[in-house]
This record gives C-alpha cells, sequence and structure tokens, in this order.
C-alpha cells in the first residue's frame, strides 16, 4: 500500500511538471516573437522593435481591447504622455523604484512607428500601472 502511495505520488508529481501549450493569437501578435514571457513587436519596414519582459504581459494582453478598439493617432498621442513620464522617473532613481523605472524610452512622437508598435507599448503601460500600482499621468 505504501509503494502504491508513492508511485501515484510519483506519477501526479511528473504529470504535474508537463510544460503549458500556448496558443498565440495571429490578429495581435503577427509580428511578435514569443519567447517565455518575452514579447518581441517590430515593424520591419521601419527598423523598430520593443521588447517587453514582464511575467504576466502576454496572459493580460489577451484579455484586453483588440488592436481594432483604437486608432492609431489615438495610442500615438497617448504613448507620447506615458513614454515622457516614464522617462522623467528613470532620471529621478531617488524618487522612483530604479528597479521599475530602469531604461528610458526611446520615442519620438513625430515617427509613425506602425499601429503594432503603438498598441504594444500603449498596453504595457497599461499592465504596468495596474500591475505595479503606479499612475503614469
Amino acid at each position: 500500500m505504501k509503494y502504491l502511495m508513492v508511485v501515484l505520488f510519483l506519477s501526479v508529481l511528473i504529470y504535474s511538471c508537463d510544460t503549458p501549450k500556448t496558443v498565440v493569437n495571429q490578429d495581435n501578435i503577427s509580428l511578435a516573437e514569443k519567447v517565455s514571457d518575452t514579447i518581441r513587436i517590430e515593424n520591419e519596414e521601419l527598423e523598430y522593435e520593443i521588447i517587453i519582459i514582464d511575467i504576466g504581459f502576454e496572459s493580460w494582453l489577451v484579455t484586453q481591447k483588440p488592436i481594432t478598439y483604437y486608432s492609431n493617432s489615438y495610442l500615438r498621442i497617448k504613448n507620447t504622455f506615458y513614454v515622457t513620464e516614464w522617462n522623467i522617473r528613470v532620471n529621478q532613481p531617488f524618487t522612483y523604484d530604479p528597479y521599475l523605472y530602469e531604461m528610458s524610452i526611446d520615442f519620438d512622437p513625430n515617427i509613425d512607428y506602425g499601429k503594432e508598435v503603438n498598441y504594444k507599448l500603449f498596453m504595457y503601460f497599461q499592465f504596468f500601472q495596474e500591475k505595479y500600482k503606479q499612475k503614469l499621468y
């Protein structure tokens, strides 16, 4: 009986160690490359890319409004405000947590990065504010 319990426990343990199956929504992530919790968004025509490494972002993103809900101009305007505030916080490590605001974002509001890049950046800011209880503007 003891042997049976050990075998049963080991088989449940091995079964639970199976890796989760990932489904990539091709409508939302057509140019994204997923590696673990890393999402890479790029616009090959304009040679711009965003790499997002934050646990839970991909699963959170699939629960949000689709890219078609927003206009590209709306996303560009919102990203301009978010990036400005983000970069201010990066440059003030004694005021804001330097582990949250590690790197500045090079974003020029006069350049059209494409709707997909703008959407992913905008959605990351939404995710970031929700996850880390931050208000960017």
